[in-house]
């Protein structure tokens, strides 16, 4: 089943040179695990509540991948180069089986919440 790592980032310009370095080795560390960028850089169009950053969205065929991916030596090696210079919130995410059926686990979980 498909995995996210999702990451909320706060540059601050102007941006050291290890960021673009980070941005220019980064697919090579994604590779080897499948990974491939579904947002870069992007600012949010925020429709509700507060909110600052800027978001990079990766996918990955599996959880294992993602997780195979952020333990990884290659991406090890670069990610100071980003967390030196750019605070951020990182998290991988299980994505859900397709179909997915929203009311199902609503029922499931009021059920469980009764008792």
């Amino acid at each position: 089943m498909t995995a996210y790592a999702l990451a909320h980032m706060w540059p601050q310009p102007p941006l050291h040179d290890d960021v673009f370095t980070y941005m220019e080795r980064i697919q090579a560390t994604m590779d080897p695990f499948g990974g491939r960028f579904l947002v870069h850089n992007t600012l949010p169009e925020v429709v509700e509540g507060p909110l600052e950053g800027l978001y990079v969205l990766i996918e990955f065929p599996d959880m294992d991948k993602a997780r195979g991916w952020y333990a990884s030596d290659a991406y090890k090696a670069i990610l100071p180069m980003r967390t030196d210079h750019i605070p951020a919130t990182t998290v991988l995410l299980q994505g859900l089986p397709d179909p997915y059926d929203a009311a199902a686990t609503a029922r499931a979980m009021r059920a469980a919440q009764q008792g």
